[in-house]
Order: C-alpha cells, then sequence, then structure tokens
C-alpha cells in the first residue's frame, strides 16, 4: 500500500512539474505593464521581460528611474510616470496605454508598485498614517486594474497582483500589512469574476527581500521621526527602551531572512505571464515557503507565540 501512495505522489509531482514547465510561444508582439519599476522586483521583472522579446510598459515614480531604466534595456521598453496613488495620474495613463497598444489589447498587468512605510505599532499613527500606505499599495492596484480591465479582457491576458507573506500573517503595525491582506482578497475576486472571460489572475506572495521599501535606514529614520512625535502619554506608556529594543528586533528581523536575489520574485512574476499554466499563487523565497506560509495555517495561539515570544515589553 505504501509503495503504492509513493508512486501515486511520484506520478503528481511529476505531472504538476511537467504541466507548470509548458510556457506560451510567440509572446513578441505582446504588451506588459508593470507598475514601480523604479527599482526593486519591478525593475528586475521589466528586464527579465525585455530581455524575452516582450512589449514591456514600464512605469515609474521618478524621472531619474525612468531614465536608468532605459540605459539597461532595448528601445522596445517604454517607460512612463505614475504615481499610482493618484487618479488623475492613473487614468492619464491608462489613456497612454490604449494609444500604444492600439487595437491589439493589454497581454498583462502587473501591480507592483508600492510604499512600506509610515511602520509603527499602531497606537503610534494616525488615521492619515494608514490611509497613505493603503492609498497606494491597495487602492492604487485597484485604480490602475479598473482602468485597464477592458484592455485585458480584449487579450484574454493576464493579471498579478504583488501581495506578500504578510497578506497572511501580519507581523506589525500600520497600513502594510493591512493592504496586504486587501490586496489578496481583491484577487481572489476578480480571479473568480474574470474566469469566464479567459483571464488570469495569479497572486505572488514574496517573504523579506531587500528593496527600497525595506531599507533599513530609511525605516530607522522614519521610525524615530513617528517616536519624536507620539503623544506624551502614549511616549511614556511605552518607554524609551522599547523603542529601542522595537528597532533592535526589526533589524535583527530583517538580517535574519532578508534576500537580495530578486530574481526569485521575478521569476514567479514572469511564470505567471508566460506559462501555459499559471499558478494561482506564487510563494517566493525559503522564510515564506517553509515558516511564514506554513505559520498562516497553524492555531493562533501558536502563531502569536511564535511572533511574539522576543518582542520587547511596555514600560508599563
Amino acid at each position: 500500500m505504501w509503495l503504492h501512495l509513493l508512486v501515486l505522489l511520484i506520478v503528481i509531482f511529476l505531472y504538476r512539474w511537467y504541466r507548470y514547465r509548458l510556457t506560451l510561444q510567440n509572446l513578441s508582439d505582446k504588451y506588459v505593464l508593470i507598475t514601480g519599476c523604479d527599482s526593486g522586483f519591478g525593475n528586475q521583472l521589466a528586464k527579465q521581460l525585455d530581455r524575452c522579446g516582450l512589449r514591456v510598459l514600464a512605469t515609474c515614480l521618478t524621472e531619474k528611474g525612468a531614465e536608468d531604466l532605459k540605459k539597461e534595456t532595448s528601445n522596445r521598453l517604454q517607460t512612463v510616470i505614475l504615481d499610482i496613488g493618484n487618479s488623475q495620474s492613473v487614468s492619464s495613463v491608462a489613456k497612454w496605454v490604449s494609444n500604444t497598444i492600439s487595437d491589439q489589447g493589454l497581454w498583462g498587468l502587473v501591480n507592483n508598485a508600492g510604499t512600506g512605510m509610515p511602520g509603527a505599532p499602531n497606537e503610534w499613527l494616525s488615521k492619515d498614517d494608514f490611509a497613505r500606505v493603503v492609498n497606494v499599495n491597495l487602492l492604487g492596484s485597484i485604480d490602475v486594474t479598473l482602468n485597464l480591465l477592458p484592455l485585458i479582457r480584449k487579450s484574454k491576458g493576464r493579471i498579478v497582483n504583488v501581495s506578500s507573506i504578510v497578506g497572511r500573517v501580519t507581523i506589525c503595525g500600520g497600513g502594510y500589512c493591512i493592504s496586504k491582506f486587501g490586496m489578496e482578497a481583491f484577487s481572489d475576486s476578480l480571479r473568480r469574476e474574470l474566469r469566464s472571460f479567459g483571464v488570469n489572475v495569479s497572486i505572488v506572495e514574496p517573504g523579506y527581500f531587500k528593496t527600497g521599501l525595506n531599507d533599513m535606514q530609511y525605516m530607522k529614520n522614519t521610525l524615530k521621526k513617528i517616536w519624536r512625535n507620539v503623544d506624551p502619554e502614549i511616549h511614556n506608556s511605552y518607554g524609551e527602551k522599547y523603542f529601542n529594543d522595537y528597532v533592535a528586533d526589526m533589524e535583527k528581523s530583517f538580517l535574519s531572512f532578508c534576500s537580495t536575489d530578486l530574481t526569485q520574485v521575478a521569476d514567479c512574476m514572469e511564470h505567471a505571464l508566460t506559462a501555459v499554466h499559471p499558478k494561482t499563487r506564487y510563494s517566493a523565497g525559503w522564510d515564506a515557503k517553509f515558516f511564514f506560509i506554513p505559520l498562516s495555517y497553524v492555531p493562533t495561539v501558536v502563531a502569536d507565540y511564535l511572533l511574539t515570544r522576543t518582542a520587547p515589553i511596555p514600560a508599563r
């Protein structure tokens, strides 16, 4: 019996391995729009897809980011400035995309652009701090998607939404985890709604990676600014030691888990855009695969213990 079960598992593994290795042909005339290409995952993906021969429409937040990307890619790649937190900017870029691709349709949309700060214990933040992150990471991506959906439906294309392991397990306060949980929900509803149109929707859930979002010095400076501006009562309740331990704990976590190999995430995105059978969910990074995602399935009391056992203790 055990031998039969082992053989069955091997057959299933080989079938899945073969199925996911199949890639689409003749993609050189397909257009893919990627948000957030100044640096990080979007920048890496834009270069990879350009090398594969796809027609990349890369959105950047800054002129410098756009110019730097052009220097490292072919003349097929086109850039445009986009602030996804600004609806007028999103609408303008959607019109530019429509004019650029003409009647062809948009094969792929990668919602990658995002921001991580301000992030801190919830009580240290204001409503505007939460809104600033959610407006970019979630509502901005929704805005881009809704504006481009007719073009994606036309080509029966692909949508790739970049979530995170914190879209499964909350590890910090602020709007970042909230926005990623929201991205998971948006992706699920979108996938079910668009299935009958032949549109595939995939979610990529990276673990800790070194990108512009989590530059340690920037994060520490932002936390210091937040801490200086909290209400005196909050300041006294948590205490200076709590703040110092919180920063040290955050830095230790990044040093333990953070990877600099952005191709792990870009490869997942590329597969979602070019595979015959794209996956619904992709996890990127060993920490995501073997710690955070399994952690999302254990009883809450176990997850709470593992995530808080070394947490700093407030003064009172």
